[in-house]
């Protein structure tokens, strides 16, 4: 996830000396008509089925890995977590396609999709399959992202791997900046840019084993993700970068015309604090909505150590962050979504056990956000909390093969930031959101 602190002071000077206004348009066409059940943009909204669609929803990076019947499978788990989902009213999940071959640096999750070959698990492949026919049976959606540019599932640093650049310096702690400097060099390297669109032309071009049915006619699936939290990771690779996102989008539109297509960013701190360039990225023809991360503690608006007391402060700069980017989805005229934020437990503790109060104080906070958003029709579509444990529990710090998978990736404390089915506080603020976002 998030490693580096960014003074939010610049924020505010950004927002408020840099015109919105003179950020491209986006060029609109008339769109094909597209089959039921599919989730659609007009203007600042997303539409289903004829209506406006506001959702409710969490990450869940891990289920086609439990969706599989290989190592890390466990289907008994998936039914129950998707059904225990559904009874909050959160049907709409944020999922990994898989992994890539990680760093021998870093903690990296297991078992991988795609190998330091570039050769996909079968096995995990039919677990997507599984994943997104159990999806459809419950009316869920899903928003796939389609590589990481951390090194936790590979990522980028997989894609610079095989093109001779190494194995990358391990992204936590002291090695943050190592990593961001290696990993700058993927929005220059024409041949790791094309194994990755490969990879993609053959995930979104995939059939289902267990439907029969193309991704591409597939409902279940509202979009695709380029990837989870681009970064160009350097203000000169701004310019590559957005031609890299934009060469992805069209390469997906092109096999998948009906779904639609986001980049995964943070928002502004996603493109090098600069709002011009946010704004113009997701302006693009092949873009259709604006993607927005909220990391309070990662990005240093509440210390680790006073988390308790820091939350009115961690509040504060979150609302400054949701007002900019809604008037970027506004220049832009396209619906945005929250999709990532999270929140530790009451004294940065990792246990289950520990009370959930200041977190619970972001998440109504956001969550009132998208439920006002639904009620006056605005451009703030749905929120996606990071994330879910569910009947996981965390039985050491640092992840291993053979412990439950939770939503805390392997290089990160387990329990950090994790719902369980017995936070009975924070769920209650989940479900409360997701009836009112459903009327």
């Amino acid at each position: 996830m998030k490693f580096k602190h960014i003074i939010f002071a610049l924020i505010c000077t950004l927002g408020s000396c840099i015109p919105l206004g003179a950020a491209s348009q986006p060029t609109h066409t008339k769109k094909a008509t597209v089959p039921h059940g599919f989730v659609t943009t007009d203007g600042t909204h997303f539409m289903l089925n004829g209506k406006p669609y506001y959702f409710i929803g969490t990450n869940m990076w891990y289920a086609p890995i439990l969706a599989s019947e290989g190592c890390g499978g466990n289907r008994q788990r998936l039914q129950a977590e998707l059904d225990i989902l559904c009874m909050l009213g959160v049907r709409n999940l944020r999922i990994l396609a898989g992994a890539d071959s990680g760093s021998k640096n870093a903690n990296t999750v297991r078992p991988v999709l795609q190998d330091e070959h570039g050769n996909l698990n079968d096995t995990l492949l039919a677990g997507l399959d599984y994943l997104l026919m159990e999806m459809g049976r419950r009316d869920m959606k899903a928003v796939i992202y389609l590589t990481n540019s951390w090194d936790w599932s590979g990522g980028y640093g997989h894609y610079l791997n095989r093109t001779g650049h190494g194995h990358s310096p391990n992204a936590s702690g002291e090695g943050y900046n190592a990593y961001v400097e290696y990993a700058s060099q993927f929005a220059h390297d024409a041949q790791a840019q094309q194994l990755y669109l490969k990879h993609v032309e053959r995930i979104v071009t995939r059939k289902n084993t267990y439907t029969d049915k193309p991704y591409s006619q597939d409902p279940t699936i509202m979009a695709w993700q380029i990837c989870n939290e681009p970064r160009p990771f350097s203000k000169q690779g701004k310019s590559s970068f957005a031609t890299w996102i934009s060469t992805t989008a069209a390469l997906i539109k092109q096999h998948d015309p009906h779904h639609l297509v986001s980049t995964g960013s943070e928002g502004l701190y996603g493109c090098e604090t600069d709002t011009t360039f946010c704004t113009k990225l997701h302006a693009g023809s092949g873009i259709d909505y604006l993607t927005v991360h909220i990391w309070p503690v990662n990005w240093g608006w509440a210390r680790r150590t006073h988390t308790d007391t820091d939350i009115r402060e961690a509040i504060s700069h979150t609302e400054q962050y949701i007002r900019l980017h809604e008037q970027m989805a506004r220049t832009i005229n396209k619906p945005y979504v929250i999709e990532e934020f999270g929140y530790p437990r009451d004294g940065h503790s990792y246990d289950p056990k520990q009370s959930t109060q200041s977190r619970d104080k972001l998440y109504s906070t956001i969550m009132r956000h998208v439920t006002q958003s639904h009620n006056r029709r605005g451009a703030l579509a749905g929120c996606n909390f990071w994330g879910w444990g569910g009947i996981g529990r965390p039985t050491a710090n640092d992840w291993k093969p053979g412990m439950d998978y939770l939503c805390d990736p392997p290089h990160e404390p387990q329990g950090w930031y994790s719902v369980f089915d017995t936070d009975d506080t924070t769920l209650r603020i989940i479900r409360d959101a997701a009836r009112k976002v459903s009327k």
